[in-house]
């Protein structure tokens, strides 16, 4: 399936520190995470838990869609959702590489 360009303009990119992380009550793949997008607070939930152990994503930028609308994930309000690449059974976060991006830049 393919999206045009002006469909794709919609989607927000933007880079989030990764404040707090913890994991989910009752699950063993999902992590709660406390962020900053540019001087405002979210919380978001990922399925990444079997491949990050909650410190190691705080502090970290990494890059998350801002303008998904919320949802619930086993009780919890998500307002945002990271990026993460998945090869092999490998994930990784998307993360900025270098240089100290600002919480709420904007991703092209």
């Amino acid at each position: 399936m393919t999206i045009s360009i002006d469909e794709f303009a919609r989607v927000d990119l933007r880079t989030a520190r990764v404040l707090e992380a913890d994991r989910v009550e009752r699950t063993d793949k999902l992590l709660r995470l406390r962020i900053d997008v540019g001087g405002e607070e979210r919380q978001i939930v990922a399925g990444i838990g079997a491949h990050y152990e909650p410190g190691t994503l705080v502090g970290r930028t990494i890059v998350i869609v801002a303008n998904l609308e919320p949802a619930t994930i086993r009780g919890v309000e998500s307002n945002g959702m990271l990026l993460a690449a998945l090869h092999e059974g490998r994930l990784a976060v998307l993360t900025t590489d270098g240089g100290d991006f600002p919480p709420g830049a904007q991703v092209r």
